[in-house]
């Protein structure tokens, strides 16, 4: 029962995440073409523009809530100890509560 809440619970934080990064990509594409609007820009300078922002905004990252970021470090470090099978279950499990 544990390992089927914990699998679901996983799926659960991997989906709201791709739903967040498609929001956050969609925001970007608002933001930037509202700016490009508000400086009149066209043609070739509007495509340069759009790049630049674009670019800059995904350098930053999207930004993870608290849960998200003990997520990623909890895997992250059973990745780095090369765990898998029960033992990766055991440690995510005892990582993310703690």
């Amino acid at each position: 029962m544990k390992v089927t809440t914990f699998v679901v619970f996983t799926a659960l934080g991997l989906l709201s995440m791709s739903v967040q990064a498609q929001n956050t990509q969609q925001e970007k594409m608002k933001t930037c073409n509202a700016q490009a609007k508000t400086q009149s820009l066209s043609g070739d300078a509007r495509k340069s523009f759009m790049k630049s922002c674009l670019s800059a905004e995904a350098a930053a990252g999207p930004k993870l809530n608290p849960q998200q970021q003990k997520m990623k470090q909890c895997n992250a470090d059973a990745k780095a100890k090369g765990l898998s099978g029960a033992d990766r279950k055991t440690f995510m499990s005892g990582c993310l509560k703690g």
